[in-house]
């Protein structure tokens, strides 16, 4: 059992991973295991709010991911659309807010339309943020970070050494929320994918064998208790 105690993780990010092998496995199309991974995303979120956990950010849909075959990403598109009326329903009734960031523009205007409400719906929701990473990149981001302090900086606005980290943080999709404590990703797989490159500078990792369909409050509970016997120097002897 997770010691809360000692738990002091404000913020974990989680790279889902594993959907489609997960399906592969069993012989059953790759969209099964995106539905299957939608249920570890409601056991899991209940798992980290159970734990203390303020903030939980989900690596959902990449920018990179549109890359895929345009059957998959319809489906995908399509079970996201369920989900918004389904699965974050039952989600923002335990009294978690939700938040997405990403990349809006390249979603269809109804998707974006039905985060804008929920988001909107489950801004009073304090028990624990919700962050669902969509159509994300994180060079993108901070592009975009770059791109509005030079507009800032070209309208007289600001000078070049106003430009700080808080200054350049303020601009992410992330603002108001504070950087990750811990990263895991699910699968097996030991890489970041262009996730909050500039948000995980000093965070833990945790790379699990454990397919995303796989994730339970177990999984969860087991790397919390290896995150709280680590020690933390943010660069201090």
């Amino acid at each position: 059992m997770t010691d809360n105690k000692k738990n002091t993780l404000q913020h974990i990010a989680i790279i889902m991973d594993g959907n489609g092998r997960w399906a592969t496995k069993r012989g059953l199309p790759r969209l099964a295991g995106h539905k299957k991974g939608a249920e570890a995303v409601k056991i899991v979120t209940e798992a980290a709010a159970e734990a203390g956990v303020k903030y939980l950010t989900l690596y959902a849909f990449s920018t990179e991911n549109w890359q895929r075959s345009p059957e998959e990403v319809n489906g995908l598109m399509s079970l996201l659309r369920d989900y918004l009326k389904t699965d974050f329903k039952e989600i923002q009734e335990k009294g978690v807010r939700i938040r997405f960031i990403g990349e809006r523009h390249m979603l269809a205007s109804d998707i974006v339309e039905e985060m804008e409400k929920i988001e909107k719906q489950t801004i009073n929701n304090d028990r624990m943020t919700l962050c669902i990473a969509l159509s994300y990149g994180s060079r993108q981001e901070i592009v975009q970070a770059a791109r509005k302090i030079a507009t800032l900086a070209k309208r007289g606005d600001i000078l070049p050494e106003d430009v700080d980290i808080k200054m350049f943080s303020d601009m992410l999709y992330t603002k108001d929320m504070p950087d990750p404590d811990l990263v895991i990703r699910s699968s097996g797989e030991q890489r970041i994918s262009n996730y909050l490159l500039w948000q995980v500078a000093y965070a833990e990792f945790y790379f699990s064998p454990v397919l995303w369909p796989d994730f339970n409050k177990e999984t969860l509970n087991a790397i919390i208790e290896d995150y709280n016997h680590r020690e933390r120097r943010y660069g201090k002897a």
